[in-house]
């Protein structure tokens, strides 16, 4: 199984446009060692020929056209097998509506994620209007085989966001995937967003090979501190990294051979490659995602 980080910055991407906190001002004015970054999202295959992308970001043309594994061939059929949603968040679907050149769509999403996409957003009724799109649900606990032996489990994560559309009901609104090669049986895990490590979730993380998890803070009140938002991560359904019960205390003993951070908002210290907390993170062993990072799980 391939995997390759198409994007990995939170909502708003690294630098956000209208953001001069210390790590957006670093990474215009070159002034720290960091690297810009694009909205979160990642592509999956068993083959390097067939692609499956979770997530589609405002940023999937940019993403699609800095990866050479999903470019089009000369009669513009593209290696991209289908799209699969951890949520309805706007930063991970409206790159859905990019797609709409090409000859359909094939989405796998919860029940809950689509209601919100056709009666919330409209995304979807927008992006049918252009090509055909096909539903795939996606029901948690079910292994659903996707190609090539490569399939996966999707697996419910509770969350205490508030629902901007209030279009679909708490189970299935937010997920993550349990991607398995059924030739080796090495697992990937992905959860971009994650508001609390319970043991239902971490069951999920049992013997896998990779865990690409939410970074996106790495103090619970980060936003508030730097004067930007009056939400704290929670709020928003993330768990931060720092602090007693934060994912890096819980993360660092897991013996996962690869844990790595995504989904990093853009005033996360982390990103600042010569910062201390970037220091705490490699010390524990973790790993913090980049745009075009690749990983194979043998």
């Amino acid at each position: 199984m391939w995997l390759r980080v198409l994007g990995s910055a939170a909502g708003g991407g690294y630098p956000q446009w209208n953001c001069s906190c210390p790590t957006c001002r670093a990474v215009r004015d070159g002034s720290r060692p960091c690297r810009p970054r694009t909205q979160s999202s990642i592509a999956v295959s068993p083959d390097r020929e067939r692609w499956y992308v979770f997530n589609a970001s405002p940023d999937i043309r940019a993403q699609f056209e800095a990866f050479p594994g999903l470019h089009p061939g000369d009669d513009r059929a593209t290696p991209l097998e289908a799209v699969l949603l951890t949520d309805a968040e706007i930063d991970h679907t409206l790159g859905l509506l990019l797609l709409r050149e090409g000859r359909g769509v094939r989405l796998h999403a919860t029940a809950t994620t689509h209601a919100t996409l056709r009666a919330g957003t409209g995304v979807l009724e927008t992006l049918e209007r252009y090509c055909p799109v096909e539903w795939r649900p996606v029901v948690p606990g079910e292994d659903v085989p996707l190609g090539g032996g490569l399939s996966y489990r999707a697996f419910d994560v509770p969350t205490a966001k508030h629902d901007r559309f209030g279009t679909g009901g708490d189970e299935g609104r937010v997920v993550g995937y349990r991607l398995t090669d059924e030739h080796t049986g090495r697992a990937v895990v992905y959860l971009p967003g994650v508001q609390e490590l319970t043991p239902a979730v971490r069951d999920q993380l049992e013997d896998c090979a990779c865990l690409l998890i939410d970074g996106t803070t790495w103090h619970d009140d980060e936003l508030i501190r730097l004067g930007l938002a009056e939400k704290t991560a929670r709020d928003m359904g993330h768990l931060a990294l720092s602090g007693p019960g934060g994912s890096l205390e819980q993360l660092a003993p897991l013996p996962i051979e690869r844990k790595i951070y995504i989904h990093i908002n853009n005033t996360n210290p982390i990103l600042l490659e010569d910062s201390p907390e970037r220091r705490l993170v490699e010390e524990a062993g973790m790993e913090v995602a980049h745009d075009g990072l690749e990983v194979e799980v043998q």
